[in-house]
């Protein structure tokens, strides 16, 4: 099952650490995506940019375009990761050890549901 560990974070903390610290963080994140895509449980990560160059689409027809992601909430989404594992269980678990390298992070778990059925994500092709 395909799970999405959203990350959260309050981004004007992120912006404030020094280039060491996000390099150390980034190290230490990297230690857990190493060893998941061993494991062939890591599909796409990615971090996003910042939220003040965001745009939100919503209402009938072609919609409005707002700036920014306007979410309601302290932190922002600041990159997700799309995981394979057989439970939700394993996903959290996953989870736990990013939060381990980033404790001041919030994680969402969300099980994924393809759009386009047929269109695998590929991680079996993923190379160790």
């Amino acid at each position: 099952m395909y799970y999405a560990i959203l990350a959260y974070h309050e981004e004007g903390v992120v912006d404030a650490w020094s280039k060491e610290e996000d390099a150390a963080l980034m190290t230490d994140l990297l230690q857990v995506n190493d060893r998941l895509v061993r494991e062939k449980s890591l599909g796409p990560a990615a971090r996003l940019g910042p939220t003040e160059r965001a745009a939100t689409l919503r209402g009938n027809g072609e919609g409005i375009v707002i700036d920014g992601p306007f979410a309601d909430t302290k932190e922002q989404l600041l990159g997700f990761y799309v995981v394979d594992f057989p439970t939700l269980e394993a996903a959290v678990a996953a989870a736990r050890e990013l939060r381990r390298a980033n404790p001041t992070a919030v994680y969402e778990i969300r099980p994924i549901s393809l759009f386009l059925p047929g269109a695998p994500l590929g991680f079996t092709e993923q190379k160790s």
